[in-house]
């Protein structure tokens, strides 16, 4: 019997997009190896933007059970990753006009505190090293949390999605350089709080 050498392996070899179709298939694998290499860049992105372990939650679980109710519709047209986060983005949307943002991503938050001291906690540096490299990233979250939101949303999504200027223009419904504009900006305010450290 002859062995396909391109076939891949397991569904850990197939792309997001591969999987999404063997899910829409019928393969409850293929959407266990989807939630496991997205599911925690994605509560990420939710919990920066609100500040709320627990809304984080709720919008990642609402977002997993949209993404498995599409999958008979899903069509490939630009990177799985892509897909996600703009549904996530409009989570996001429909949350806070559904209610006004009574939190916000704040540096003295038990979550942000916690959130920092956990970043470089198995380090291994001496205390004074550990402790610089807390206060720097408590700070990181202190001006992330200072952004306009529209600055933060298009800074998480190129650092938690890795989306492309064209494909966060996209997710948010703005032209290219708009969303050229906010990440510059937001990049130029982080830079500048992590320099008043130095």
């Amino acid at each position: 019997m002859a062995v396909n050498a391109f076939a891949p392996d397991s569904p850990a070899d197939l792309s997001d997009e591969a999987l999404m179709r063997a899910y829409a298939a019928g393969d409850a694998a293929a959407f266990e190896q989807l939630y496991g290499r997205h599911s925690l860049r994605l509560w990420r992105y939710f919990f920066r933007n609100t500040a709320d372990a627990a809304l984080a939650d709720d919008l990642s679980q609402d977002l997993w059970f949209a993404v498995a109710d599409s999958a008979a519709r899903y069509e490939v047209r630009s990177r799985f990753t892509t897909w996600l986060f703009t549904m996530a983005h409009h989570r996001l949307v429909d949350h806070w006009r559904r209610r006004r943002p009574t939190l916000s991503l704040s540096g003295d938050s038990e979550e942000a505190r916690s959130l920092a001291d956990s970043l470089f906690a198995a380090s291994g540096f001496e205390p004074q090293h550990c402790l610089d490299r807390q206060l720097t990233a408590r700070a990181l979250l202190q001006a992330l949390a200072g952004l306009p939101p529209q600055q933060r949303e298009c800074f998480l999504l190129q650092v938690e999605a890795d989306m492309s200027l064209a494909e966060i223009a996209a997710a948010t419904g703005v032209a290219e350089e708009t969303a050229k504009s906010r990440l510059r900006y937001a990049r130029a305010k982080l830079r500048a709080a992590l320099e008043e450290l130095a």
